[in-house]
This record gives C-alpha cells, sequence and structure tokens, in this order.
C-alpha cells in the first residue's frame, strides 16, 4: 500500500527485485518458481517484424467485479502513431507466438499480475482516446520479450527502435528476469514529460523534458508507469564481449480498458476467453 500511494502521487514507481521477492511470496509466489521464471524466455518465438527480438504474448482480462483475472482468446496487436507509436509496423496488425500454459501457470508471473492489479486499482488516469472508461474490466496483454544482439551476425538489438514513444496503455509495467553478456551500461530507460517529440532517438530529446531514469539491471527489478502521462525511451543492448551474444529478458504487461467502437487501430477487443489454455486467477481488492 506504501507503493500505491507513491503510484497515486508520482504517477511511476520503480521496486528493486530484492524488494519484490517478499511482495511477490506474499501475493502466492512459490520458491521453486522464482528459478524457474528466469527459464521462461527460452521458449520465445519470431517477432514477426524485428529480426533482433523474440517474443510470447498473451491477453487477459482483470475484473474486480468477480474479483478475477481471466485469459482472453488470441487477437492480433496493434499500435498506431495516434497512440504515440511511430516505427516501421506501426499500424500493422501482428500476432506471436501465444503465452505457454508453463509460463502463465507460474506463480510468479502469477503474483506479478495481482501486484500491478493491487497497484493502479482505483487510480485516476488521463483518458486516451476511444477507451471504455465506463467498464469495470480491464485488458491486459502480456509479452515475454528476449532483445539479442550480437554483431557479428548483423543484429543490433533495441528495446526500442521506435525511440520516444508511448504504447496505447493506461498502467504499464516491465521487469526484468534477465540477462547474458549485458554490457552495464545497456538498456537504461527514460520517461519523458509528453511535450517531448515522437520517435526521437535519446540522444535527440531535451534533457529539460526528461522526467525521470531507471535501469533495470536485478532479477525482478520492476517498473509501473501511466504510460498515457509519459512517454518513454529505452538504450540499445550492448555486449559485455563482443566474441558472444547478449540477451536481455522482460515481462512487459500493457494494461488498459477495453476498445470502443471507431479505434484508431482499426478493431475492437474479444472478450471471449481462451480455449485451449484457459486461466482463472482469484484476485483480492482492499
Amino acid at each position: 500500500m506504501a507503493l500505491r500511494s507513491s503510484y497515486l502521487q508520482n504517477r511511476f514507481i520503480f521496486v528493486r527485485g530484492v524488494d519484490m521477492i517478499p511482495i511477490l511470496e506474499g501475493l502466492g509466489a512459490r520458491a521453486d518458481d522464482f528459478e524457474s521464471v528466469k527459464q521462461i524466455s527460452d521458449l520465445t518465438g519470431p517477432d514477426p517484424t524485428l529480426d533482433y527480438r523474440t517474443v510470447t504474448y498473451g491477453r487477459y482480462c482483470i475484473d474486480p467485479e468477480t474479483r478475477c483475472i481471466r485469459r482472453l482468446a488470441a487477437q492480433p496487436y496493434t499500435l498506431t502513431v495516434q497512440e504515440d507509436y511511430k516505427r516501421h509496423d506501426s499500424g500493422i496488425p501482428r500476432m506471436f507466438d501465444e503465452t505457454p500454459a508453463g509460463m502463465q501457470g507460474n506463480t510468479v508471473v502469477q503474483a506479478l499480475m495481482l501486484f500491478k492489479a493491487l497497484i493502479f486499482q482505483g487510480v485516476p488516469v488521463t483518458p486516451r482516446d476511444r477507451l471504455n472508461y465506463s467498464c469495470a474490466a480491464w485488458i491486459c496483454t502480456m509479452f515475454n520479450a528476449r532483445t539479442h544482439t550480437c554483431k557479428q551476425n548483423g543484429i543490433f538489438g533495441e528495446p526500442a527502435l521506435e525511440g520516444v514513444h508511448s504504447d496505447g496503455s493506461d498502467h504499464t509495467m516491465t521487469v526484468f528476469l534477465g540477462s547474458t553478456n549485458m554490457r552495464a551500461d545497456s538498456a537504461v530507460t527514460f520517461m519523458h514529460d509528453n511535450a517531448e517529440t515522437t520517435g526521437v532517438q535519446i540522444w535527440e530529446t531535451n534533457p529539460a523534458l526528461i522526467q525521470g531514469r531507471v535501469h533495470h539491471q536485478h532479477f525482478l527489478d520492476t517498473l509501473v508507469f501511466l504510460d498515457h502521462e509519459f512517454k518513454h525511451s529505452v538504450t540499445s543492448l550492448h555486449q559485455l564481449d563482443v566474441a558472444q551474444p547478449a540477451t536481455r529478458d522482460m515481462l512487459v504487461l500493457f494494461t488498459r480498458r477495453p476498445k470502443l467502437e471507431g479505434h484508431v487501430s482499426g478493431y475492437g477487443d474479444t472478450m471471449e476467453l481462451h480455449s485451449t489454455a484457459p486461466l482463472h486467477l482469484p484476485m483480492w481488492l482492499p
């Protein structure tokens, strides 16, 4: 609740992994799952538009009325320039390999979803266009992303190739799962005032518009922020030993209200439950 109070006041929180562990244990995470969650990124599949990233993703409904998190059927994922996402694949519907049942069954992953729901529930947000803020339910899209850098093979990992951007979300959470051969100055996250120009790279930004800087370096380092109240950027992934490839594994959860007809992505949200990998996770609210 102290973290929730900080989130209400500052509109973002950064929690060190060492502090996240007892919180997640209190929300049901089992000791053996902390080790296994470090390996889930081995299950990621090809990204359809980026050669340096592998991904799995799943859609979930966070429903405070029924106090339950349910897995929803898969559908394309689209972000647009109108949502402050300017990249070569803006506006293109993308499909990724789906979240494996073993990943969503990991109690650490489940506890992270519960943690986020407890932090943001009831927090006022700046509304996005054509989202249904009269609906009690939330749509949560969870990505497990592994970024690769291997200069010898011409692969250079950019956790945010799009530069300064937003993710079409109300609340965004990013969790560090691990890395291999990553240089210590890699993948620094900057929070920018919304006045910053969408699509510019970090070296082109106005320092006066930087609202915060965080660095995911340790297992379970976690950032939660109001996506429509900040833009953000992430610096490149560099190899520590240039003779070996580097990887960086993240869990990213985008949470927003359901889309209304006429949303800029061009389609609405299906609320159908997933038919082959269901999840019904009980949720307690204060």
